[in-house]
């Protein structure tokens, strides 16, 4: 099992920071990528026309062995999810009286989209409700989103496991399902893929779509998304240069060209080539590759095991093992327990969690340890 990775990361240590799933703190190593990338920018002429593509397909090779992809070019590199699912939208085969199957509560750019194209095809959105009984809440709720699933579902577009609540969804299931009905199965892998095991193969997923800066520990605003055959031969959001075949030609470029890049470069975002955030996020992938996504999720489990079992104890509320993720998932606290309080001791001891709704939503990863999980138990047994 590993052990804990903090001295790889530069943490205050006054600050128990469980919270992985609103933004990762910067690996030492990344950081190190970005401050020569930037030094890089004084001398212009150290960055050749080849750097334009070399960086970028390293990166998008890493991404592809995570998630488990069969060729690194059906991977795209993108700005945000709400970019992907853009294109996912922009592609998606549908006829007025079709269906598009959510989760209640899922995150909003997972939802926009399928709410605008809703009304420009006529098609209806079905949000399937997280249970009200917390007894079996995963297991049940994974139910209700198969019974969902009809002859006139278009798509299910989910992510692996609930932002909120940590609840896991069968992927698998899920896409055999809604596959059936001739329809795809739309992932956002945002707060799942790098510290929970990814295969697009094997779960049947058309197209997968991750923010890059939380459970990916990379910068802001670069992503990437993976299309399967679905989207071989789709319409990108932009019709930027590098997109287009024999854009390695700089001179070349005013011979203007039909055809694009071969793969999911078509749908990269222009400006892909960003010299300072590729090569910080290329040390994030190769970080993660060498750890791997289970011995993380592994990692996380071991941490919270003897922590949720005392919460419990206690009144709190948390889904079955089964159904919940081990690097992220929401506690309920007890009846009668004053939120807002609980939050400001929560502060006052510098832990730093996050309310989603109705829950405390916990999110360690490898740089946390038994001191943190120390510190928050004893804040929410006091």
């Amino acid at each position: 099992m590993l052990n804990c990775q903090k001295d790889l990361f530069t943490l205050d240590p006054e600050v128990h920071y469980i919270n992985g799933a609103y933004m990762s703190p910067q690996l030492k190593s990344v950081e190190q990528a970005g401050m020569e990338a930037l030094l890089r920018k004084r001398s212009p002429n150290r960055i050749s026309p080849s750097d334009f593509f070399t960086e970028t397909e390293t990166l998008r090779g890493l991404f592809a062995r995570l998630v488990h992809a069969p060729a690194a070019d059906q991977v795209g590199i993108i700005p945000s999810v709400s970019y992907g699912m853009a294109v996912v939208a922009k592609n998606l085969k549908t006829r007025a009286g079709q269906n598009i199957v959510v989760a209640e509560a899922q995150f909003p750019s997972n939802v926009y989209p399928w709410l605008q194209l809703a009304e420009e095809k006529g098609l209806s959105i079905k949000f399937v409700p997280m249970p009200a009984e917390a007894a079996g809440r995963g297991k049940r709720w994974n139910e209700l989103i198969l019974e969902a699933i009809d002859e006139r579902t278009a798509m299910v577009s989910i992510g692996h496991i609930h932002w909120a609540t940590g609840t896991v969804f069968n992927l698998k299931m899920i896409g055999e399902a809604v596959h059936r009905h001739g329809g795809l199965l739309v992932v956002d892998g945002t707060q799942s893929v790098g510290a929970l095991p990814m295969d697009v193969q094997a779960f049947g997923i058309d197209a997968l779509v991750c923010a890059g800066y939380k459970w990916l520990l990379g910068p802001y605003s670069l992503g990437y998304a993976w299309f399967g055959k679905t989207f071989e031969q789709g319409s990108p959001l932009e019709e930027n240069w590098i997109n287009r075949q024999g854009s390695e030609n700089f001179a070349g470029l005013v011979n203007y060209q039909p055809e694009y890049q071969p793969g999911a470069r078509r749908f990269d975002v222009g400006e892909r080539s960003n010299f300072v955030l590729v090569p910080m996020a290329i040390k994030a992938l190769e970080q993660l590759l060498e750890w791997g996504a289970e011995h993380i999720q592994t990692y996380c489990k071991a941490l919270t095991q003897a922590p949720v079992e005392q919460w419990r104890a206690n009144g709190y509320v948390v889904d079955d093992q089964e159904f919940r993720a081990s690097h992220l998932f929401g506690i309920q606290t007890p009846a009668g327990l004053n939120n807002a309080e609980l939050q400001q001791r929560l502060r006052e001891r510098n832990i730093w969690v996050s309310v989603r709704g109705d829950f405390i939503r916990i999110a360690p990863n490898v740089y946390n340890d038994g001191t943190d999980l120390a510190a928050l138990t004893e804040v929410l047994l006091k």
